[in-house]
């Protein structure tokens, strides 16, 4: 009968234990790939907790192994299968990704990872100045990459299965939609003090609720006067790895038609007017006649409007103060939508009108309502009644 290996304590060791020459301890088995395994312990005991939690995930199917790849790791493995994301959305979890490989997150081990540990990770980005908004990137990246290590059998649970709200507040800066007043106030500034020929980007942005890539994507093609329709099927981005690209709209709800007003039928006119043809129109992945170019003859994009709107604030502060709201793309459109609901339209013609994929963004997000516009909007169906 052999004799049974002991340790330097006479403690009888297992089969697959083994005590190293410096006193230390490890565990040799055979892995769910069938491929050899080694982990490693300061103790017996130590060694002996983690021989438990393999033999554990053996019985449940769970590989242990591959469970010791660090969060970085497992994010590769997850980015690596998505084909679905578009340029915007690869670039903007891009960022995300980028934050998560720095921290020392990222260099967690996937199976020691608990609720509380992901909870605290996004606790120190808020911390740190990131805003709940964008931490609910990184939650988009996260949640599906730890599920994905859920169905491969690494891990039995997803730490991350919780809300982002359940933990943070919401901290987003409140938007707000100008008033009737200030429309009119900043498109009179903007036409009486614009030498960069921004006025009826402005007017159509305003009356149209675009979003301002759709706008600048817009090209002589998407525009019937005849119908007094707007067609919007792509928008034109540019970033500084890539300068010009067409893509789908935001979601698949955005490709839609959007009726002209009288002022947007005006200032559309104003624009093909205007433009002058060039020798070597632009062409942009198949796209060409580009309604808003730019001195240079290449096509607008949203930094155009941006910086200019952002210059344009400075001159208008010096005039109102800190009292005129700070006006955006983002702001006009919030702006039209809101027009649009106290205008009296119904909320599904104007989800469609903006795009969205859901109606809960339409109303929750968008829209803007005081108090006087509630009691007259109360007046009028009370009158009915």
């Amino acid at each position: 009968m052999a004799e049974k290996r002991k340790d330097k304590n006479g403690r009888i060791l297992k089969t697959g234990e083994n005590q190293r020459k410096n006193g230390t301890y490890d565990y040799r088995y055979t892995g769910t790939d069938k491929k050899a395994r080694c982990v490693y312990a300061k103790t017996l005991e130590e060694l002996r907790k983690k021989e438990e939690i393999i033999q554990r995930d053996k019985a449940d199917g769970i590989d242990y192994a591959a469970g010791e790849i660090t969060v970085s790791e497992l994010i590769d493995r997850y980015v690596n299968l998505k084909r679905d994301w578009r340029e915007n959305t690869r670039r903007a979890y891009g960022t995300a990704i980028n934050r998560i490989k720095e921290d020392a997150f990222g260099q967690m081990k996937v199976r020691l990872v608990k609720p509380s540990d992901a909870k605290a990770f996004y606790i120190g980005l808020h911390d740190k100045g990131s805003k709940r908004n964008t931490i609910t990137i990184f939650h988009s990246v996260l949640r599906p990459a730890f599920e994905m290590a859920v169905d491969d059998d690494i891990i039995r649970k997803n730490p991350f299965k919780f809300q982002v709200s359940d933990i943070l507040q919401n901290d987003a800066e409140k938007r707000t939609a100008l008033t009737d007043a200030q429309q009119k106030a900043y498109l009179k500034y903007v036409q009486e003090n614009s030498q960069d020929n921004y006025y009826d980007d402005i007017v159509i942005l305003l009356g149209t609720g675009l979003r301002v890539s759709e706008l600048y994507g817009l090209t002589k093609k998407d525009v019937d006067f005849k119908t007094r329709c707007i067609f919007v099927d792509h928008q034109l981005c540019r970033t500084a790895d890539k300068p010009y690209f067409i893509t789908a709209p935001k979601t698949s709800s955005g490709v839609r038609t959007v009726p002209m007003s009288e002022t947007v039928y005006a200032a559309l006119k104003r624009v093909f007017k205007k433009r002058t043809a060039s020798k070597s129109e632009p062409i942009i992945d198949g796209y060409g006649g580009f309604l808003f170019l730019d001195k240079s003859g290449m096509p607008k994009v949203a930094m155009h409007l941006e910086n200019y709107m952002r210059n344009l604030q400075k001159k208008i502060n010096r005039i109102y103060g800190n009292a005129f709201p700070r006006v955006t793309p983002h702001v006009l459109r919030h702006t039209f939508c809101t027009n649009m609901q106290q205008g009296g339209i119904d909320v599904k013609s104007l989800q469609y009108l903006m795009g969205h994929s859901n109606v809960s963004v339409t109303l929750d997000v968008y829209t803007h309502t005081d108090f006087n516009t509630v009691q007259e909007a109360f007046r009028k169906v009370a009158s009915n009644l």
